[in-house]
């Protein structure tokens, strides 16, 4: 077992703040058809908030810069993330607007999503202005850029310690990229980043490879039903995916940024960090919906 940990991290999140409607159906019904729901959850969700709440899950002091509406369903959601233990100083309520919603349809191990997200649930630069102090006493921020690029540029220049990015930006790339410290992206954000087709364990290999080049010192990327490849300055490694029977993968990817980033921050090296939170990812995809216990599971890291 490694020693040194860190057990006082602080964590930072800057993304998406939804209502999660999940419908678990025997078939999605053609144009004039129907089904029945085999299963309804009604939860807290969005790229931010899971994020968020699986770093305070796996130990960490969580916060998170995010916005909701100023209706009914943003109160409750706040109200939620306070419960998880989330600090919410950062989340904006925006007047005037609805709260977003996604529907994810899961049918044979698929989802569909629905989404209602207003412009106005999107973090500004501004927010994130407001937010600044939080970001800069984080020991990790993570900026989930599904946000607008000129957010997450923002966020990333706050920031007081790791710069973590996940995904691929709309926008600002190579600036974004050069400010950050680790990069996550699943494949088709990796191909949208390199312009390479990620096919396997050596696609996303020669892709992480090009993208340290280009800023960051860990790089993450899904090599899709095989492994998560993970490339450093002088290492590499490919961590195959848990034996996991796949219910909804919605979520999977949050989990593995939130254990990723816990293990990176208390002082894991790329390959534990990587371990851990592929099988933080292999938790999140045995159920419907992103709400995910990742409690506990820091020991699965441990055993390296």
């Amino acid at each position: 077992m490694a020693t040194g940990y860190r057990t006082d991290m602080r964590i930072a999140v800057v993304g998406q703040i939804a209502r999660d409607l999940v419908l678990v159906v025997p078939e999605v019904p053609a144009r004039g058809g129907r089904a029945g729901v085999l299963e309804r959850r009604e939860m807290l969700g969005g790229k931010g908030a899971n994020i968020a709440r699986g770093t305070r899950q796996l130990g960490a002091t969580a916060a998170l810069v995010g916005v909701v509406g100023d209706d009914r369903e943003g109160r409750l959601l706040v109200e939620r993330l306070d419960a998880d233990g989330v600090a919410t100083a950062g989340v904006v309520r925006r007047e005037g607007v609805r709260t977003a919603l996604i529907v994810d349809v899961v049918c044979d191990g698929g989802y569909r999503y629905l989404e209602d997200v207003p412009a106005a649930t999107l973090v500004t630069a501004a927010d994130v202005r407001a937010a600044s102090a939080l970001l800069a006493g984080a020991d990790a921020v993570v900026v989930q850029l599904q946000q607008p690029a000129d957010a997450a540029l923002a966020a990333v220049r706050a920031a007081g310690g790791l710069v973590v990015l996940d995904g691929a930006p709309d926008g600002r790339e190579a600036e974004l990229l050069a400010a950050a410290d680790v990069v996550r992206a699943d494949h088709r954000e990796a191909e949208l980043l390199t312009g390479r087709a990620i096919t396997g364990v050596d696609a996303a290999l020669r892709a992480g490879r090009e993208l340290l080049g280009r800023g960051p010192s860990v790089v993450a990327l899904e090599a899709p039903g095989e492994a998560n490849v993970l490339v450093w300055d002088g290492g590499s490694a490919a961590v195959p995916l848990t034996d996991e029977d796949v219910v909804d993968t919605t979520g999977g990817g949050d989990a593995f940024v939130a254990a990723l980033t816990v293990g990176l921050a208390r002082g894991d090296g790329p390959e534990q960090a990587g371990r851990l939170a592929t099988a933080a990812s292999g938790r999140a995809v045995r159920h419907p919906g992103g709400r995910t216990d990742l409690t506990g599971l820091s020991l699965v890291g441990d055993l390296g």
